[in-house]
């Protein structure tokens, strides 16, 4: 059985910057229930509390954070980038060791957003991008969807199943 990566937020767990959660998602319950679900949160993996200063990645490009190129900054100025990189690496090491290929992750985090981001005003400005731990698993193969893509990962889902029923 395929296992999926999957944001604790969305699974109701209030790990959230500001100590909130979001679901419940009907098809997430229903993969929890089957035994699919791997949860993590990559800011609290990485040694960050709840709740947090919201942070943003200046020109929201997880990918530049992973190059060095470019840090990861809290409202108040303070650096957080090694704490974003740490819980990438924490969600890469589960995905490896449960054999992952999907995850869903939260939708416009710095951590784990998949097709945009906030620019790193903190202004509500959003820019096409991913965050740290979704540029990072996409690095390694895994393909990366959002709570809003629900439908398309269930897809995916079915199509790698069908693929391994071929093998």
């Amino acid at each position: 059985m395929q296992k999926i990566l999957v944001s604790r937020c969305l699974l109701g767990e209030r790990v959230r910057y500001d100590g909130g959660a979001h679901g419940p998602f009907a098809l997430l319950e229903a993969w929890r229930r089957q035994g699919r679900l791997v949860a993590v949160c990559p800011e609290v993996a990485g040694g960050l509390p709840t709740p947090r200063p919201p942070a943003e990645i200046p020109g929201g490009q997880g990918a530049r954070v992973l190059e060095g190129e470019c840090a990861v900054l809290t409202i108040d100025g303070a650096e957080v980038g090694a704490a974003f990189l740490a819980g990438a690496h924490a969600a890469l090491q589960l995905v490896e060791a449960h054999g992952i290929r999907l995850a869903v992750l939260k939708a416009r985090s710095p951590s784990c957003g998949n097709r945009e981001n906030y620019d790193g005003s903190f202004s509500g400005r959003r820019v096409p991008g991913e965050g740290v731990t979704a540029a990072l698993l996409r690095r390694h193969g895994v393909r990366v969807f959002s709570e809003e893509e629900l439908v398309e990962a269930a897809a995916a889902l079915s199509a790698l199943e069908a693929d391994g029923d071929a093998e």
